[in-house]
């Protein structure tokens, strides 16, 4: 996944509020969101290759999110970043994954991520590049894509010009999905499934043999909701996930 949005504490009925596309290899398998038990029950995708996950949220409220990380450090990454997110899945809150994520660092080699932790409580973004940086993030509306969030970004010189564009796009979204006078959460996160498949945001990707492969719009509340366009929200709907919690 390369473009997350969060509003995080921002809808008295929604704590969380999520809108996401996973840019992909088009050839890679994957399974649809579901309810699953991963040590918690969730509702989440699945990565077939390498078991793990890109998003979800589980039964205490907590969702959970990764995209890749774009660094010049060479990194091992013997251990899918799939799998970390659905380890977080198992625990209770966005506190108790983010210290397990500390320790699961120090036991394996991860290639670099933005890991996100948000619950009614907390809101947490782990940014890997061989070292941890933990970042508590505030009430408001936050966008992570490959090279950070919220105007903090590191631009790696493996791709500079194509990290220089990504931060700059993901500027210009926090900025038009900031929340507008009286707007709730259903026309927000409407909202925000038609700007992440706007062109001119550039978050919506096609490539040759890569691209967006998916996007999802989540409410994590007393009635969580998962909506999931299985393909590149341009050209895809948005279809409410079945077995929800």
């Amino acid at each position: 996944m390369c473009t997350i949005v969060l509003a995080w504490q921002v809808f008295d009925d929604a704590p969380v509020a999520f809108a996401a596309n996973r840019d992909e290899l088009l050839d890679r398998p994957s399974e649809p969101p579901e309810r699953r038990q991963w040590g918690a029950e969730v509702v989440a995708p699945a990565d077939a290759e390498a078991e793990g996950t890109w998003e979800g949220y589980n039964e205490h409220g907590l969702l959970v999110a990764v995209t890749n990380r774009w660094v010049d450090a060479d990194l091992a990454g013997e251990r899918s970043r799939g799998l970390l997110v659905r380890d977080c899945l198992s625990h209770e809150s966005a506190e108790d994954a983010a210290r397990a994520v500390e320790g699961a660092v120090r036991e394996a080699e991860y290639a670099g991520f933005n890991l996100l932790l948000a619950d009614e409580n907390a809101a947490v973004l782990l940014e890997w590049d061989g070292q941890l940086a933990v970042r508590n993030l505030q009430p408001g509306v936050h966008v992570v894509v490959n090279v950070g969030a919220d105007g903090d970004y590191r631009i790696p010189q493996f791709r500079a010009d194509a990290a220089e564009g990504q931060a700059t796009n993901a500027d210009r979204l926090r900025e038009v999905m900031q929340v507008e006078p009286g707007e709730g959460v259903d026309s927000w996160l409407d909202r925000a499934g038609e700007t992440i498949a706007d062109h001119d945001y550039g978050v919506c990707v096609h490539g040759d043999g890569f691209g967006t492969r998916s996007s999802s719009l989540i409410t994590v509340s007393e009635t969580s909701c998962y909506e999931f366009a299985d393909g590149p929200p341009c050209k895809t709907d948005y279809r409410a996930v079945e077995g929800q919690i």
